[in-house]
């Protein structure tokens, strides 16, 4: 499928926004691959890319200073779906988040929330299943050394 049109949907709070600046540099059967700009201004970061791997439920970005240094790598766990009539992936947060530092110094964020979004029914089980499935892989790809092949595919693009 050709994706052409990125949507973001998240449970706590409840949105779905449209990343109509998103640029989509490049997609596969594998991941999808963009770069953006800040949706809201940061006094952290300016801008950045993502990969978003279609078959792990993981995205992991890039997110750039405004002098262009890189501030850290934040990987989402997440759901996708797709909609062939009109191209478009929305792409739900599943709360669960993994934080590497350039310093290879990593933290595990969000677990509060993903349990709130639990005792509040705002997840499904199958969906907190697959939270946690996605962010043991991640972890575990983190602490066997391989956390550069997620980075390779964004590396290669120079993102």
């Amino acid at each position: 499928m050709n994706i052409k049109t990125l949507y973001r949907k998240r449970i706590i709070p409840s949105e779905c926004i449209h990343l109509k600046d998103d640029i989509i540099v490049e997609q596969n059967k594998e991941c999808l691959i963009t770069k953006w700009e800040t949706l809201n201004p940061k006094t952290e970061f300016s801008h950045g890319s993502s990969c978003y791997f279609l078959q792990e439920g993981i995205k992991v970005s890039k997110m750039y200073r405004q002098d262009g240094s890189l501030l850290r790598f934040y990987c989402d766990i997440v759901e996708f779906e797709t909609d062939e009539t009109d191209g478009s992936l929305t792409v739900t947060d599943l709360l669960a988040d993994v934080i590497v530092y350039p310093d290879g110094r990593m933290e595990v964020v969000d677990l509060d929330e993903l349990a709130e979004a639990m005792e509040r029914d705002l997840i499904t089980k199958k969906q907190m299943s697959s939270c946690l499935r996605s962010l043991n892989h991640l972890l575990s790809v983190i602490y066997r050394g391989n956390f550069n092949r997620l980075l390779s595919c964004l590396d290669r693009l120079g993102l």
